[in-house]
């Protein structure tokens, strides 16, 4: 097996487009960062071209594709539970296209690899205030109101919820001692939200607001 020009560039290539996934990662901090991301690439290129190498062209893809299956599993382990919500889905895609990316550097494919890229780079770097834009256009709260218990009081609130404007996804209504505890999930939009917490905060009745 000869190296070649041809091959020290796929190898060096490799290393920057792996970094440059690797850095916006870093700059967020991220669980696989700069050099994770160097190595995925880098590895992903070494395993194509190697395949091609000693595969032959009878079966060049014999060795490159396990890739897909390998990086399933780094992948994965990127992804985790917290607090009820599930992270890490972001860092686990950008591994797999780190791997894709290598893939395509390994099979020769430079062009379209750069330009994948620079694509990539643009979604990670561009896209996360357009992100924020659109969870704050429709926001999900659970409101638990405590307040003096009466037929009237019920009433009230029930009417407060509905009126908002908010889409209402669960209910749970308890009532202790002299009190009742209301619990509303709602989800909308940010104005609509402010405007039911005046209206309960309005009322003579709600002793506290829990959200």
């Amino acid at each position: 097996m000869v190296l070649t020009l041809e091959d020290v560039a796929c190898i060096l290539i490799s290393v920057l487009v792996g970094s440059l996934l690797g850095a916006e990662r870093e700059y967020r901090d991220k669980a696989a960062g700069f050099r994770t991301m160097i190595f995925i690439c880098l590895g992903s290129t070494l395993f194509t071209m190697f395949s091609i190498k000693i595969g032959g062209p009878q079966d060049p893809a014999r060795i490159a594709a396990q890739i897909v299956t390998g990086v399933g599993f780094l992948g994965a382990g990127a992804i985790l539970r917290d607090a009820g919500r599930v992270v890490g889905l972001t860092t686990a895609a950008t591994i797999w296209l780190a791997a894709a990316l290598g893939l395509g550097i390994g099979g020769g494919h430079t062009i379209l690899v750069l330009v994948a890229t620079g694509i990539i780079l643009i979604v990670l770097w561009g896209f996360p205030p357009l992100e924020h834009w659109i969870d704050r256009l429709r926001q999900t709260q659970t409101y638990q109101v405590v307040a003096i218990f009466s037929p009237e009081t019920l009433t009230e609130l029930e009417k407060a919820f509905t009126e908002s404007g908010l889409t209402l996804t669960s209910h749970k209504c308890i009532k202790s001692g002299t009190d009742v505890i209301v619990t509303r999930g709602t989800s909308g939009s940010p104005a609509k939200h402010e405007r039911l917490l005046q209206q309960l905060l309005a009322m003579p009745t709600v002793k506290e607001i829990r959200y």
